[in-house]
């Protein structure tokens, strides 16, 4: 049920309760559930209503709701079909045979068709467009459409990952008709996809209300009418569901979390995901020197993170990719030795009076903790003598400078790999020529662009793990932990929980 007070006012109140702790822990605020509506606090609002424009990881479950992509993943993360029922990628990975269903209409009652496969992953890119997906599926030269439900993907050079692409960012099905006719900036403000929900209502960093789509192909949703507040600061987050004004939220600070656990009719949980908190690293400016990179690393005490702010939950990580993950090195340790960061710095000439210098940037309540992180970081680095300066930004703020090339020589970042396969860990984070991470050094670069390329894979994984052990090695890569989502919601309230932390109003119901 929805709060009928003014919301800002209430924000303003109850964020200052939150913060001094108890106010509020001992108000008793009931509220019946309506079993048709469910209203969700999330952190950020998607980039544009067009899904192939911008890859933004935590977007990913709001354009669930509204479009397709052509392949799914289930709770644990197996590739499984949708819009594709079935594909098979060559042995040489330059072509996909596969099959469409028959049954799936967009919202506005156009049918789904090859055609829009085509449009989507060949014709739009192909026009020029600034898409994402143009980066994703760059080696895709063309769809031939065999039949009504079938056709090949063929690729310019093997492309072993493109049945995990198929159902990860941005590539969503969108319809060729419909866009054709109204435009893509009114396809945009007015979005029409084969999706769960329909957009019904959007305030931009405000609102967002999807409304049942009663002819969706698939396993229909149990609630009507899921409600979207966009509510950035964690503290009004962690106030809006302790008040009921929404009935789900994430990424709230653990300790609030744990907190709002032991209070009455809510439920809490902290979930390691498919992401890692890392440092993107630039290759210049003041991390030119190897030197000044592997004292930073070592530096880092991980558990002590882990251990601060995620109450231990968080693993401490020494090379980028998440435990059980294809790409992870179980029995490959980084050493925590502050000792050697002084040696390091010593042996390359830095002093007290000359110390080594850098800036770092976060963000501040994208993932819990974030900001106090980075300043735990900073206190790190402080003791070992690196001189360190701390800049806020904000979340969209982090793709312009990264596309821009403009991150400082380290950024605080959770990146999202749902797939958890590891040309989406290392690869994107070190290949050069793409627009996902600061290095841009060629020496691991060139070695990254070989696996791109390699469809045999065991040979692909074993790859992976050597050039992600030499990035870590050489001072091109900082992982620190394993990402975890908190997530606090009304007991009376189910969702399916998902290895990669999605959380989808499709899945939710009442008991």
């Amino acid at each position: 049920m929805t709060f009928e007070i003014d919301r800002r006012n209430l924000l303003q109140m109850l964020g200052l309760a939150a913060v001094s702790g108890s106010v509020l822990s001992q108000a008793t605020i009931a509220f019946a559930a309506d079993t048709d509506n469910v209203t969700i606090g999330w952190p950020s609002d998607v980039p544009s209503w067009d899904p192939n424009l911008r890859f933004v990881p935590d977007a990913q479950p709001l354009f669930k709701m509204v479009f397709d992509q052509p392949l799914d993943q289930s709770p644990d993360l197996k590739l499984i079909g949708n819009l594709i029922t079935k594909w098979e990628l060559k042995p040489d990975g330059l072509s996909m045979p596969f099959e469409i269903r028959s049954d799936v209409k967009f919202h506005n009652g156009d049918p789904m068709t090859m055609e829009d496969f085509k449009y989507t992953f060949v014709d739009r890119i192909k026009s020029g467009l600034k898409l994402d997906i143009a980066n994703s599926w760059r080696t895709l030269t063309d769809i031939e459409i065999l039949s009504p439900t079938s056709g090949v993907m063929k690729f310019s050079a093997p492309t072993p990952t493109a049945p995990q692409w198929l159902a990860f960012l941005g590539s969503y099905l969108v319809p060729k008709k419909y866009i054709e006719s109204v435009g893509p900036e009114e396809f945009a403000k007015k979005p029409v996809g084969t999706g769960p929900y329909k957009l019904v209502d959007y305030q931009m960093n405000s609102r967002i209300v999807f409304e049942r789509n009663d002819d969706y192909f698939g396993t229909k949703p149990k609630i009507k009418r899921v409600t979207i507040d966009i509510i950035k600061d964690p503290s009004a987050r962690t106030a809006a569901i302790q008040s009921g004004q929404v009935d789900l939220t994430v990424n709230i600070p653990v300790r609030e979390a744990e907190r709002l656990g032991k209070t009455e009719g809510l439920t809490a949980e902290i979930n390691p995901f498919t992401r890692l908190i890392l440092l993107q690293m630039r290759n210049d400016l003041g991390f030119t020197d190897k030197a000044v990179r592997l004292a930073a690393h070592h530096a880092i005490d991980k558990a002590a993170l882990s251990k601060a702010f995620y109450g231990g939950a968080a693993v401490p990580l020494s090379i980028p990719a998440t435990p059980g993950t294809p790409g992870y090195l179980p029995d490959y340790k980084f050493p925590y030795d502050p000792e050697l960061s002084k040696k390091l710095l010593a042996d390359a000439g830095y002093t007290s009076d000359k110390p080594a210098t850098f800036k770092l940037a976060a963000t501040n309540g994208q993932f819990p903790s974030d900001f106090d992180i980075a300043r735990a970081l900073v206190q790190m680095w402080q003791k070992v003598g690196l001189k360190v300066e701390l800049e806020q930004i904000e979340y969209s703020k982090y793709f312009e400078l990264n596309r821009g090339g403009k991150l400082p020589e380290a950024t605080l970042y959770s990146f999202d790999n749902a797939t958890g396969d590891p040309e989406i860990f290392s690869g994107y984070l070190m290949n050069p020529k793409m627009p996902f991470g600061a290095w841009k050094g060629m020496e691991i670069g060139d070695k990254i662009l070989k696996l791109f390329v390699e469809p045999v894979y065991e040979k692909r994984i074993a790859g992976y793990k050597a050039v992600a052990q030499e990035a870590v090695e050489t001072g091109a890569n900082i992982p620190i932990l394993q990402s975890v989502q908190t997530l606090v919601k009304k007991k009376s309230l189910n969702y399916v929980k998902y290895g990669n932390a999605w959380v989808l109003g499709s899945t939710m119901s009442w008991s």
